[in-house]
């Protein structure tokens, strides 16, 4: 990570969750790292978990990815306080978790999941590429997937959320071309967990005690490993999961 101290990063969804694991650890690894989430006062709060000389290069914006004109006012505010921003970590997604694909009404929350987990997501990307390209920095964009993005699984309710996660795999495969085809070294970088106990679990009687599971910092150690190669080594996919997982 030596290459990376002093580098800015971009975290959205950081307010909980893997996101808060990941700007702890990129802020203790010695990046400027900015947290994006609609919920700012959780990131500043995350400063007390961390050292004196790490808090201070923790800063939070408020942005909703799901609003066009939310991230772009988060990325230039970005570009006047640090001059553009070196890692995006993709990692805002939602599900929704209380309709199926055929429930009656159900447009808003399918909405906000393709909203948030695809294109909040490219929307990101893009602003995040144009600012490395612009200054010439050899960036690198990891996007957090998960391993629905893989494989179906029939868990209740899972609607547009599995969907939503094969569309960044492909996401993820079409940007590396883009990046290539523009003539970059500008990486990406999908990172796929398994189950993580965070926020987003659902509530009910399909997992247990003894589930198997992530913990947060597990999936912000693997993006540290991905940021952590040499430049010239690029890696495609991480898929993590907990030992014992039946997925």
């Amino acid at each position: 990570m030596n290459r990376w101290r002093g580098k800015v990063a971009i975290v959205t969804g950081a307010s909980s969750g893997i996101g808060a694991a990941v700007v702890k650890a990129l802020a203790t690894a010695g990046m400027v790292t900015v947290g994006l989430a609609r919920r700012v006062e959780r990131v500043e709060a995350l400063r007390k978990d961390l050292s004196p000389e790490a808090a201070g290069r923790l800063h939070s914006l408020p942005c909703d990815v799901t609003r066009e004109e939310s991230i772009l006012s988060a990325f230039a505010t970005v570009q006047q306080m640090f001059d553009g921003v070196d890692v995006l970590i993709n990692n805002a997604g939602i599900s929704r978790d209380s309709v199926t694909l055929v429930t009656p009404g159900n447009t808003d929350d399918l909405r906000a999941v393709l909203d948030t987990n695809v294109l909040g997501l490219v929307l990101c990307a893009r602003e995040a590429f144009n600012s490395m390209r612009a200054r010439g920095v050899d960036g690198h964009i990891i996007n957090v997937n998960s391993i629905l993005g893989h494989k179906y699984v029939p868990f209740p309710n899972l609607n547009l959320y599995g969907a939503s996660k094969y569309a960044v795999t492909a996401i993820t495969e079409t940007l590396r071309n883009d990046f290539r085809d523009a003539n970059t070294r500008v990486k990406v970088t999908s990172i796929s967990p398994g189950i993580v106990r965070t926020e987003m679990l659902p509530e009910g009687d399909q997992f247990s005690a003894e589930t198997p599971m992530l913990e947060a910092e597990d999936v912000a150690n693997a993006i540290l490993y991905a940021l952590g190669t040499p430049p010239h080594v690029q890696v495609h996919e991480i898929i993590i999961k907990p030992v014992g997982e039946l997925v």
